[in-house]
């Protein structure tokens, strides 16, 4: 058996040191729980980075692998295979768009998505090209998706910028007002920023935005890449907020439930893309759609969004009463099952290194907020177990 400090050696020794990783080797994971090469297990509250909504090893996208890996596992998309029909139905019936093309990311959808949204910009706005983002927002690593993102630390190192895209602050309509011009053909928004801080706009916000694009023949486009699949508590993260409907939408993370997959989704009306103009080798193939396709089956039959709103409320509920025990925390916010705790102290890292110690994972999306992505069909008794742990590392820290 390779052991734990032969599997950290050969990391070091060929693979590009681009991560920051924690201790463990983790070789294996059932639902919430994930195991490293020791025979260690820990409660896992990252999913995955929202990925594993259904947790690990979930028996129906496991069978669904096995099985389509017996039969084909990819084909050219000069070819008809019916995985990845079987998902998009799933999607369109189950929101508002109506046509769906794969790809392998959350960056690669984002990066489709903006190419309709120009193309959009060519035949109805005079060649309009930009979009409007938003500040603290995420969209991918590529190098027009660093552009879109509002973040300079991910942008620093890599400009100058593709232009083309615009941030404006998040949760202010004024300023999305300001920035429109002639050239923009696009505004891309997340309905909640996971990356920026686990930000959640007001209740009217989505709607006025999809409003003001409406208004000025622009496209109205949704960022759900980490809010889709059930993960705010409604299949999509639009459907918490009244009145809403994207012209554009994209997904990944969960979409694959661990198999790599995205996807972009638009309305007829601005379904602009034809043949030749946008395509990928691996995008929808025959295995990860599969994986999907089962998965977006199991949550739709049975209602995982609604088990993430509940489970949601009540690790809302336990983590808000953490509030009150310890004064240096200053607000717990989320939606679903995508919460962050906040603090007016940088102690972050030291909680996710305790945290560790004592068999939970959690992430730090700032020096002074966790965050909390767990499986959606996470149970009340692992809520408890994560929140005690977190109890206990806080009243040490104090």
């Amino acid at each position: 058996m390779t052991s734990t400090k032969e599997y950290k050696d050969l990391e070091k020794k060929y693979y590009m040191q681009v991560v920051n990783r924690m201790a463990p080797v983790l070789v294996s994971g059932k639902g919430t729980v994930v195991t490293d090469n020791d025979g260690n297990d820990y409660l896992d509250f990252t999913a995955g980075w929202a990925v594993l909504n259904l947790g690990h090893s979930h028996d129906s996208v496991t069978e669904a692998i096995k099985d389509q890996a017996g039969k084909i596992l990819q084909m050219s998309n000069l070819y008809y295979t019916t995985p990845q029909l079987s998902l998009a139905k799933t999607i369109v019936d189950n929101s508002d768009v109506d046509r769906v093309f794969f790809c392998n990311s959350g960056a690669e959808a984002n990066e489709g998505a903006a190419k309709l949204a120009r193309k959009w910009g060519k035949m109805q706005l005079n060649g309009a090209f930009e979009i409007i983002t938003t500040l603290n927002s995420f969209h991918g690593r590529t190098q027009a998706m660093m552009a879109a993102t509002g973040q300079p630390h991910y942008q620093d190192n890599w400009r100058p910028l593709m232009p083309g895209f615009v941030n404006v602050e998040y949760n202010n309509l004024q300023q999305i007002k300001d920035a429109y011009n002639d050239n923009t053909c696009a505004v891309l928004i997340e309905p909640v920023q996971g990356e920026g801080g686990v930000n959640v706009p007001d209740s009217d916000y989505l709607r006025s935005v999809q409003e003001f694009c409406k208004s000025k023949n622009i496209l109205f486009m949704l960022d759900e890449v980490q809010t889709g699949m059930g993960r705010l508590g409604t299949l999509f993260g639009y459907q918490r907020f009244q009145g809403v409907e994207p012209d554009v939408m994209t997904l990944a993370k969960a979409l694959g439930s661990g198999a790599p997959l995205g996807a972009f989704c638009s309305k007829e009306f601005c379904s602009v893309l034809e043949p030749g103009d946008h395509g990928s080798t691996f995008g929808g193939n025959a295995l990860t759609t599969s994986a999907g396709a089962a998965a977006a089956e199991f949550m739709v039959k049975n209602n995982i969004p609604n088990m993430a709103l509940e489970s949601g409320k009540y690790m809302f509920e336990k983590l808000s009463e953490l509030m009150k025990k310890f004064n240096f925390i200053t607000e717990v916010r989320g939606m679903g099952l995508l919460i962050g705790l906040e603090m007016n102290k940088d102690l972050s890292g030291e909680i996710v290194g305790k945290a560790l110690e004592k068999g939970l994972l959690i992430n730090a999306v700032r020096p002074n907020m966790i965050r909390f992505m767990p499986p959606l069909n996470v149970s009340k008794d692992e809520i408890d177990q994560a929140v005690k742990v977190i109890d206990e590392i806080l009243e040490e820290s104090k």
